[in-house]
């Protein structure tokens, strides 16, 4: 490596540093993708994906036996039923008095959603991973593994989702996670990461998402894009919308925050936004936020 210039030196150290690979894959990588950061990730685990194996199957599977959904028990009487999960002790305690009372049998069960990870193991997985539930970057991974619903990972997305990382412990998972992160740097990828946080965040059957929903979505999307005008996005919404989002407006305020100033200067009040954010342009001018072509 000390035939190297500098800079070259430097991408090959960051990216041994990313990815735990020895220093013969970083050169591999990097010099396959022109000596770009973010194409040597994407050959590097584009290779890592193809590498499976009966052994790597085994180990998806003892992870996802760690994650997956609990059991729960049911109280049968004669013409209806109480369902209590074990973990909350409170009604666990009220069930077996009635189940003193009456004579019900409690029959252990597996709920039809314990083949799935849900909250409580998606945060004991973030326990594992050392990353808050609330950090960004598990957001990226439920973009992996293109699950369909927040908190929640059917059995198939998470082994897809692992496999397309190259992933097959917990130690591989830790060590993608600065991969991942710096997917959001990325202009394309994280376009395809916002697009993919409105259905994945919208409850099931609804085609809007809940604006509270949307807000704590926007806030933490944004804080990673840095657009100045999130904060007083959202205090629009609360003050003059208080509806849930469409799909339409999720997708054009993406290209709002990307495309326009935030003074405005470049702002066409006849292009074809969204009503909404033509009312947000004039909440901002009527509230002073905007002043003379400068941002506040």
């Amino acid at each position: 490596m000390h035939k190297l210039g500098r800079g070259h030196r430097d991408k090959v150290q960051q990216f041994m540093t990313i990815t735990g690979a020895s220093e013969k894959l970083a050169l591999q990588a990097l010099k396959a993708s022109d000596w770009h950061l973010e194409g040597a990730f994407d050959f590097f685990y584009g290779q890592q994906s193809h590498i499976k194996s009966y052994t790597d199957t085994t180990y998806l599977e003892e992870l996802y036996k760690r994650y997956k959904g609990k059991l729960f028990f049911r109280f049968f009487p004669l013409s209806s039923y109480f369902v209590v999960c074990l973990n909350n002790l409170s009604l666990l305690l009220i069930d077996r008095h009635l189940s003193r009372k009456k004579k019900l049998t409690p029959i252990f069960y597996a709920d039809p959603y314990t083949d799935m990870i849900l909250a409580d193991g998606i945060t004991l997985l973030c326990n594992d991973l050392q990353v808050d539930p609330q950090d960004i970057v598990m957001l990226v991974v439920s973009w992996h593994m293109k699950a369909s619903t927040m908190c929640e990972y059917s059995k198939e997305e998470f082994f897809t989702g692992l496999q397309a990382l190259g992933i097959d412990s917990l130690e591989k998972f830790r060590e993608r996670i600065p991969f991942m992160r710096s997917e959001l740097k990325d202009e394309q990828k994280f376009r395809e990461i916002y697009n993919f946080a409105f259905g994945w965040a919208k409850e099931k059957g609804q085609k809007s998402l809940a604006l509270d929903t949307a807000i704590g979505m926007w806030q933490l999307l944004f804080a990673e894009k840095q657009w100045p005008l999130v904060d007083h996005w959202c205090q629009f919404l609360q003050a003059r919308h208080n509806k849930a989002i469409s799909r339409d407006t999720w997708s054009q305020l993406l290209e709002f925050a990307r495309t326009v100033d935030p003074a405005l200067s470049n702002y066409d009040a006849e292009g074809a936004w969204p009503y909404l954010i033509d009312e947000f342009v004039e909440y901002l001018n009527e509230n002073g936020i905007i002043q003379n072509g400068q941002f506040k």
